[in-house]
């Protein structure tokens, strides 16, 4: 028998059992641990830094000047204060006074207030997602009425704080509509009443605070079902609910000045405040950002005057607009979408997959906004005073203005329109004016669309004094007024016929005491393919034939949707699919929900694979005001490794990747259309701006390219290059969760303000990233595999893609550069260097892969030199593939959670190529370069982490190679033991 002292060794069996797991899951950890950290290699490196890039001239370009741009500040400190009082001066400008009875405002200086509504004490600074801000030093509302000389009314303004913070309000969570709320949050009267005898003191006006907030990945409620204790048939979230009105009424029963404050960034149903005789005065503040409130104090006490315009239709109902029906949920009912992806792409890639097909119809074509309500009212659809409440356009004084015309010049068809015109202030305040000049083009019954009216061009005054005048010049050119003929002439039609122009102070009211003036044109212009317009590369000609195949002007095709007519408003009429054949998916619905076939596309490429990999002797900085076309940039990425481009082009979330070998330095991209903002890392966010939605309110595109270049200077001070703004999706619904982030229901007045910031902005080296290209209107199941967006080709074009075209032709920048051996500065011009395209589809194929859009009208017909980058790519329907082949560049997102599957055919090297080049133009033109001489080369220190990454990864790794190499000898040792014992134990 074995005694304890002889007592045998463990079996292999048993030693292996134990062992092999250990090592196998340390391995495991190992690997997880490095893919994960190269998945979030910038969420660590923005926290515990990135590394160094080192960048050496030569020698010869010792005191060369490679400062191409320089920064208006010395220090962070000192452009913030300087931004403060930009975004001070922009919601100064951006406020509507849209009521005052018996000019109740101003208040008189010093005046005793009381602030009354749940926002007074928690006020909408911004929105949520890319577009939200950094607050936590914003002037809030009372502080802005303390630091405009009022007294506020401390024990009711404690009790609504104290209920705000102790109930929550409606709050979107981005993509997850299961946890989102949509509560108003609204205190009830009984609490304002327990402290009404705190008024006495400070009853000089109620200033009553009406907010609704927005977000991204999230519409507002069409139903308050479930979300509103005194819940009634039909209401929604636009609308007073049962708390706000009885406030109201509180307000009025105690005070003879009741003041509303409507701070939300988007439109709401005002219809009832307007009419009510008890209410005086109305604000429209949008959302103010950092230092807006002091600039409605200052409103309020009548030290700055009013002078903002709105910038969408305030409707009296939005249950009645076209579009209400068709905005939100709806999927197909026939089709389930499937896309592959790579066990570690899916690993890496937080995204829900679903097999939905959503969609949504724009069955109201171009009758959107005040082109709906000015058309419906000229064909007697509509009773205007009715249906709208405050026009497009519409906006108060504490002053009274004339407009006169003195002055109009109309060019021939290749011409302009322009338009003279001389303000006077004939007030006793001072104040701003805009003049706005709308056109109305000749209409057929049957023949193209056209709106009644249009927005052809706006000019903002300077501060008049009493008594002075300012004349400003409104141009627009002639081909400006052609629409879209999708069906017949298949591109812009300047149709024969008298063009009436008309100076307004808003959409629906003609400028007292100015006639309406006419341009006729003689003979009908077509601008196809050999007559393109003026400002195109190409003719504008029909790209979108597969989404405008699912329209018709017939009413008996149920299948398909009925294009909305003038000609017979009540026949066409939006109705929602629900319940009918359009909830099945049409052919081509369900070829661009197919999967992208790269494979398929490679074996149809005709083309040569490019050359990798040669010698040169060229950088990056050397293409600097170099023409998109010149060959030294084939020379350049002919010495680039496959390896090294997809690396970059992968990995383009929030910047792209250095490629030492040209000397191209890591380049940082940052969020958000209202200031820089990052989740990655919080110390980079900047000042808040106000919203988009308040920067148009203000008509002035001077102030819209002073906050570019503020944010331009801001990236100069902290070594950025790219911002993901300005985006500039319209208002098609009051209910889009991202109206926010959007300037406006019209596109002229969307693409001035985008063209503006961006002109500021690039004017320092810094490239915007014009978003979300193209008809993301709405946030309601984006990436549940991207919603379906049907226009006609006239719709996309005339409504939905005009603020990018206005955009991209409209931004010009001069590019200092080193032009020879001796270091001579020379300068080159360059143009809109980026675009951001979107979650959604162009009818049923993804935007980000349409070489329609993406190619054939930006590039192509628009002449855009640049890169374009997707959303962020978490979602397999968005194939990297489709898009650098469509004409989508830079992949935002994180490898390995996306991966191309053809980076070697021809085909495939060929695109990657196209789309490095594109993104190498922008960065050799925008403000990377400083610092950079021509034959510069980049170093790069990895941060300390990264040794102990690498540290870590070595020392484990070789912990288990000696793991494993004791185990085999082990086993090795005592392979022949169990056969020993059984004959130990049968001797025994």
């Amino acid at each position: 028998m074995a005694t304890k002292a002889n007592k045998a060794p463990m079996t292999n069996k048993r030693f292996l059992a134990i062992w092999i797991p250990i090592l196998a899951v340390l391995a495991v950890l190992v690997i997880v641990a490095n893919v994960a950290i190269g998945i979030f290699n910038s969420w660590i490196g923005g926290a515990l830094g990135a590394g160094e890039y080192t960048v050496t001239n030569p020698e010869s370009a010792q005191g060369w000047d490679t400062d191409y741009y320089d920064a208006d500040y010395d220090t962070v400190e000192e452009m913030n204060a300087a931004a403060a009082t930009l975004i001070e001066e922009i919601e100064g400008e951006g406020i509507v006074l849209a009521k005052n009875d018996a000019r109740a405002l101003p208040l008189p200086a010093g005046s005793a207030v009381t602030m009354l509504g749940r926002t007074a004490a928690d006020p909408v600074y911004g929105g949520s997602g890319s577009g939200s801000v950094d607050v936590t030093t914003a002037v809030n509302a009372r502080q802005g009425l303390e630091n405009a000389g009022m007294s506020v009314n401390d024990a009711m303004y404690q009790a609504i704080d104290a209920y705000a913070q102790a109930n929550d309000r409606a709050v979107i969570e981005m993509d997850k509509p299961e946890i989102s709320t949509y509560v108003i949050g609204e205190m009830p009267v009984s609490e304002y009443e327990a402290h009404a005898d705190s008024i006495a003191d400070y009853q000089d006006a109620a200033i009553v605070y009406i907010g609704r907030g927005g977000g991204e990945g999230g519409d507002l409620a069409q139903s308050m079902q479930g979300w509103d204790d005194n819940y009634v048939d039909g209401q929604h979230q636009l609308e007073l609910n049962k708390d706000e009105k009885d406030l109201l009424e509180f307000a009025k029963s105690n005070f003879d000045t009741v003041v509303v404050v409507v701070n939300a960034s988007t439109t709401l149903e005002m219809g009832d405040i307007q009419a009510d005789p008890g209410i005086d005065s109305v604000l429209l503040i949008g959302s103010p950002g950092l230092s807006g409130f002091n600039a409605v104090g200052k409103v309020i006490a009548g030290q700055i005057p009013p002078s903002g315009r709105t910038t969408d239709t305030w409707a009296s109902d939005f249950t009645q607009d076209p579009t209400f029906v068709n905005f939100g949920d709806f999927t197909y009912e026939d089709l389930a979408a499937s896309y592959s992806s790579s066990a570690l792409s899916s690993a890496a890639s937080n995204a829900t997959v679903t097999e939905d097909a959503p969609f949504v119809n724009y069955q109201e074509g171009i009758y959107i906004g005040y082109r709906y309500y000015e058309t419906a009212a000229v064909e007697g659809f509509i009773d205007y005073d009715r249906a709208v409440v405050y026009p497009f356009g519409y906006g108060l004084s504490y002053t009274d203005f004339s407009q006169t015309v003195v002055g109009q010049d109309f060019g021939g068809v290749d011409g302009q329109i322009s338009v003279d015109v001389e303000v006077t202030n004939t007030g006793s305040a001072p104040g701003k004016d805009v003049v706005q000049v709308y056109y109305s083009a000749p209409y057929t019954r049957g023949g193209i669309e056209k709106p009644a009216v249009v927005l052809g061009g706006f000019a903002k005054t300077d501060e008049l004094a009493p008594g002075a005048s300012q004349t400003l010049t409104v141009s627009f050119a002639v081909e400006d007024m052609a629409s879209y003929d999708y069906e017949q002439a298949r591109a812009y039609v300047l149709e024969a016929g008298d063009y009436e122009i008309t100076l307004r102070s808003d959409s629906h009211t003609p400028v007292d005491g100015a006639s309406p003036m006419t341009y006729t044109v003689d003979e009908t212009v077509v601008y196809g393919e050999s007559n393109p317009r003026s400002t195109d590369e190409t003719a504008a000609v029909n790209q979108f034939d597969d989404v405008s195949g699912d329209f018709t002007d017939d009413p008996s095709q149920t299948g398909k949707i009925l294009n909305m007519s003038r000609a017979d408003f009540a026949g066409t009429f939006p109705r929602s699919p629900l319940g009918t054949e359009l909830m099945k998916a049409s052919e081509a619905a369900r070829a661009g929900f197919a999967e992208y076939d790269a494979r398929a596309a490679a074996e149809a490429f005709e083309g040569e694979t490019p050359t990798t990999g040669a010698d040169t002797d060229l950088t990056l900085v050397d293409l600097r005001g170099a023409a998109y076309d010149d060959p030294r940039w084939d020379e350049l990425l002919d010495s680039l490794e496959v390896s090294d481009m997809t690396n970059m082009l992968l990995n383009g979330a929030y910047n792209s990747a250095a490629l030492p070998s040209i000397a191209k330095p890591a380049v940082t991209d940052l969020d958000g259309p209202a200031g820089f903002s990052s989740f990655i890392n919080a110390s980079v966010n900047g000042p808040a701006y106000p919203s988009e939605f308040t920067i148009a309110q203000t008509w002035n595109v001077d102030l819209g390219e002073a906050m570019g270049a503020m944010v331009g200077n801001e990236s100069l001070l902290k070594k950025v290059s790219g911002w993901y703004a300005p985006a500039m999706n319209l208002h098609r619904s009051p209910f889009a969760g991202r109206n926010f982030e959007y300037y406006s229901e019209d596109p002229i007045l969307s693409g001035e303000m985008a063209a503006a910031v961006s002109q500021g902005a690039l004017d320092k080296g810094l490239y915007t990233t014009l978003k979300h290209f193209a008809l993301n209107d709405q946030e309601t199941n984006r990436v549940n595999n991207g919603i379906a967006s049907w226009a006609n080709e006239q719709t996309i074009r005339e409504l939905y893609l005009k603020p990018f075209e206005i955009a991209v032709k409209g931004v010009t920048s001069q590019v200092d550069y080193i032009a020879d051996e001796q270091g001579t500065t020379a300068t080159a011009q360059i143009g809109s260097l980026a675009v951001m395209s979107s979650f959604n589809r162009i009818g049923a194929t993804w935007a980000g892969g349409s070489k329609a859009l993406m190619t054939n009208v930006l590039r192509d017909e628009w002449g855009f030199t640049g890169f374009a980058i997707t959303d962020f790519n978490l979602y397999n329907y968005m194939s990297p593939d489709q898009a650098i082949d469509a004409g989508t560049d830079l992949t935002l997102s994180f490898a390995p959670s996306k991966s191309y599957k053809d980076d070697s055919s021809a085909l495939g090297v060929a695109n990657i190529r196209k789309a490095t080049k594109n993104i190498l133009y922008a960065v050799a033109n925008s403000n990377a370069m400083n610092g950079l001489a021509p034959g510069a080369t980049v170093s790069y220190e990895p941060p300390m982490w990264k040794y102990g990454q690498w540290i870590g990864t070595a020392v484990l790794s070789l912990g288990i190679l000696a793991g494993a190499v004791a185990v085999y000898r082990r086993v090795a040792k005592h392979a022949g033991d169990s056969q020993i014992r059984v004959k130990d134990a049968r001797r025994e």
